[in-house]
């Protein structure tokens, strides 16, 4: 037995309620996650490469495209409407993780493992089904205490959000007390709501709420709460309905689908700065800077720039930089630590302005530096493309092609010979030879004038000689002109400028 399985579901019939849930309440749209998935990158014992990956589904005719972190393809868990308005890539919402093979499907926010993605294809293709019900995969079913502990949990934090209270419900000097003791004075009571932030007063803790991106609703919950022991103030957290569960970006469901720039911060307070200060769309990670979990990668496959303002230490350098290199070093910009850069909620409480040290960040990948990770995806595409990256053959010069694999973008040639060797008559043919098959075609004959050029040309198109059979010129003439070949008007000695 193996820790998943797959259950044949009847699509015509409801489907099966899952039995293994890590989710803790029943929503239409809570994520189908599995028991005790991994969530770093460090704990998956046999990683994969995106080579296997695209192989697996190269040999299975899935059609996928490169994103930034992950691979995009068709769900596998919907019909697809034949009249659909959407893009082609609109309908690739399947993403798989270059680097696990984890997958996660945006629109049913079905996920599971790489092994739990190639049964499904199995089942598909063996039962001939062009999808699954997302109620498929299954694992082991909860014991009664597991269910227990987390009916518990489930009320617990339910409990929590019901008597939780909005600040700006509170009388104005609480509200400001609690602001103040917090650290979010300059943090407005609009921006506050925006985010759906309360305040829970047994604990005397703000609650940050975790929302679903497709109907706002409550996936789950951290607390901050802060104790005095003196003139210090110490603060604590705590996340329901289980610390060690993944819940989501705080902030992501405020993010539009086009919006294409993001603000990614180790802490809540510094998401609502940034969305305070500068409008731009930011979100905070669920762990802070202890991790970067890979089932989060597909909600930030949508930015082509991420700029990663973690905090203002060391630690938080550190860690930006290794995000960075999961997300893609070519779209990340990192803020540094200094007296001049702390972390965005210190920022905005000193009258800094945010945008200004936005706009000083510096890119991840330096522009003259880079590794073979980088180089790795053109490498591939080099070696699996072999015949497009030779170039266009010659028809008329196959020893030329084995000497120089085709005419190739990005190089030249130079062809050297004595006076009356046949330099110019080679190159004509050479240069027409490609033109006709459709290459664009530009000469700069700065000895040869363009008229005795262009008759030398067109004779070796016609294959005959012309002025021997001008009823013909005309004919072969036209045909000429549709060749996409163009003479440059320079001839002679020309003025260095």
């Amino acid at each position: 037995m193996t820790q998943r399985q797959l259950r044949p579901v009847n699509i015509q019939t409801p489907a099966l309620v899952r039995t293994c849930q890590s989710t803790f309440w029943n929503l239409r749209f809570q994520r189908n996650y599995k028991k005790d998935l991994k969530t770093s990158l460090e704990y998956f014992e046999n990683p994969l490469n995106v080579t296997e990956i695209r192989q697996y589904l190269k040999s299975k005719d899935i059609l996928f495209y490169d994103g930034y972190c992950c691979l995009h393809t068709a769900t596998l868990f919907k019909q697809r409407s034949e009249g659909s308005d959407s893009t082609e890539r609109d309908k690739f919402s399947l993403f798989i993780d270059k680097t696990t093979g984890q997958f996660l499907c945006k629109e049913t926010l079905v996920e599971g493992t790489w092994e739990d993605f190639q049964d499904c294809i199995e089942v598909m293709q063996k039962e001939g089904r062009s999808f699954l019900s997302p109620n498929v995969l299954v694992g082991f079913p909860d014991t009664e205490e597991e269910q227990e502990e987390k009916e518990m949990d489930r009320r617990e934090m339910q409990q929590i959000w019901s008597n939780s209270i909005v600040l700006s419900d509170l009388p104005e000097d609480d509200a400001n007390l609690i602001k103040i003791m917090f650290g979010i004075g300059k943090i407005s009571n609009g921006t506050l709501k925006k985010f759906g932030v309360r305040f829970f007063k047994p604990t005397k803790s703000l609650v940050f709420p975790w929302l679903c991106n497709r109907n706002n609703s409550i996936k789950g919950l951290k607390l901050l709460s802060a104790d005095c022991h003196g003139d210090d103030v110490v603060y604590s957290e705590a996340t329901f309905p289980k610390p060690n569960a993944y819940h989501n970006l705080f902030g992501l469901s405020l993010v539009g689908p086009k919006d294409n720039e993001v603000v990614l911060t180790g802490q809540e307070i510094d998401a609502m700065a940034v969305s305070q200060a500068t409008g731009l769309p930011s979100v905070a990670l669920p762990k802070g800077v202890s991790c970067l979990p890979p089932v989060l990668l597909p909600y930030l496959e949508q930015f082509r720039k991420i700029t990663l303002w973690l905090g203002g230490d060391l630690r938080c350098w550190e860690a930006s930089k290794i995000f960075a290199r999961k997300l893609g070093l070519k779209r990340c910009s990192l803020i540094r630590p200094g007296d001049s850069q702390p972390c965005p909620s210190i920022a905005l409480a000193k009258g800094i302005v945010l945008g200004k040290i936005l706009k000083a960040s510096i890119p991840a990948a330096h522009k003259s530096i880079i590794s073979f990770r980088q180089l790795r995806e053109d490498v591939f595409g080099e070696l699996t493309n072999k015949d497009q990256v030779s170039g266009i053959k010659w028809t008329r010069f196959p020893e030329l092609n084995k000497i120089l694999k085709g005419h190739r973008k990005g190089e030249l040639t130079v062809f050297t010979g004595p006076t009356g060797s046949g330099k110019t008559t080679f190159i004509s043919e050479y240069a027409l030879d490609l033109c006709m098959q459709g290459v664009n075609t530009l000469w700069g004959s700065f000895e040869i004038n363009n008229v005795r050029l262009a008759k030398i040309i067109l004779t070796q198109f016609s294959q005959q000689r012309l002025e021997e059979s001008m009823d013909h010129f005309d004919e072969w003439a036209d045909k000429f002109e549709e060749l996409p070949l163009y003479f440059m008007t320079f001839h002679g000695q020309q003025n260095i400028k």
